[in-house]
């Protein structure tokens, strides 16, 4: 929707992130006045390596942190808000599983209610869940109506934030949405024991590549770029198409096994007989998710405009360039 940016107050939580970077970047360009809530400084990130942080406005502190959230949306006076904040390994999780809890779940609690009481003010709400909410189910892909059922750490904090997103609409009609979104990849994503960072960094250096799992899960993945336009088409309908208090998937239509995708990633390389060892380790993890992006298709327009080959060939280049091995 052209110029639907443009002066408008958003408030991103987890600015400084993965996806936040690239959302912030994309919101600033249409014009918006962007705070971003911002926990840690990493240097390193995209967010402070090419100044975003001097193009809005930053406000420091945790999403667990109650009285600030409030305070940020009353005196900014924030039309849109996007929660991205959360503790997004699965690993993480499990060795964590209380500090993934806080973040995850308390913390969207703590920014629906800040939304509620600040309410009308706030015009849409866009929490991010993913498809990791769903739990294990029979049948795929994922749609939009199958039943929450997350079983380990990381997958309960997304089926609760998801259900507190539901909660507090149907309670209190407050405008919110959920996205679910496959894996994300893309440049900037510096949490290097995720699959497409990790082994682009170790492929790079002539480091062994290490699998985790027994390299067959099935997963879904969403280069970045298309991810932001599906958070972006959602806000900008969310209101004129009345979709407040609905969820949709997100997903660059790529079902891969993790030893898949590694190939590809090589192969694109031009590392085709690059060796791997597959440790067979993981616990607590899905097996096979991936989703139908159906729904998003037929009710916002959206799809992914990148294929596979396109955002990997475009997240190496941007490795290459942030590592100096041109």
């Amino acid at each position: 929707m052209a110029g639907f940016w443009k002066l408008r107050n958003v408030f991103i939580t987890g600015c400084s992130g993965f996806l936040g970077y690239w959302l912030a970047e994309h919101l600033v360009r249409e014009g918006a006045t962007v705070v971003g809530l911002v926990r840690d400084t990493v240097p390193q990130s995209s967010f402070y390596r090419f100044r975003l942080n001097e193009k809005i406005t930053v406000v420091r502190g945790a999403v667990e942190e109650y009285p600030l959230l409030e305070r940020v949306i009353n005196e900014y006076e924030i039309d849109t808000v996007f929660h991205l904040a959360a503790q997004t390994i699965v690993e993480i999780a499990n060795q964590s599983p209380l500090s993934t809890f806080e973040t995850n779940i308390k913390g969207t609690w703590n920014l629906l209610e800040a939304c509620r009481r600040i309410h009308p003010l706030v015009k849409r709400i866009v929490v991010a869940s993913s498809d990791k909410a769903y739990g294990t189910q029979e049948k795929l892909p994922y749609t939009e109506e199958v039943p929450l059922k997350g079983a380990h750490p990381y997958d309960v904090s997304k089926t609760c934030a998801d259900l507190i997103a539901s909660a507090f609409f149907a309670t209190y009609q407050l405008p919110v949405c959920v996205t679910r979104c496959g894996n994300f990849f893309g440049g900037g994503d510096l949490n290097f024991n995720r699959l497409v960072s990790g082994t682009i960094r170790s492929v790079l250096y002539g480091k062994p590549l290490i699998i985790r799992s027994d390299g067959t899960p099935l997963r879904d993945y969403v280069y970045i770029k298309d991810a932001v336009s599906g958070y972006v088409t959602l806000a900008e309908h969310a209101e004129v198409g009345n979709l407040y208090g609905e969820a949709f998937n997100f997903s660059g239509g790529n079902r891969l096994s993790v030893v898949d995708m590694v190939t590809a990633i090589v192969r694109l390389m031009g590392k085709e007989d690059y060796p791997m060892e597959i440790l067979n380790h993981t616990r607590g993890e899905i097996k096979d998710q991936y989703l139908s992006i159906e729904k998003a298709k037929r009710v916002l327009g959206w799809v992914p405009h990148y294929s596979l080959e396109e955002g990997l060939r475009e997240t190496i280049a941007w490795y290459r360039d942030y590592f100096g091995l041109k």
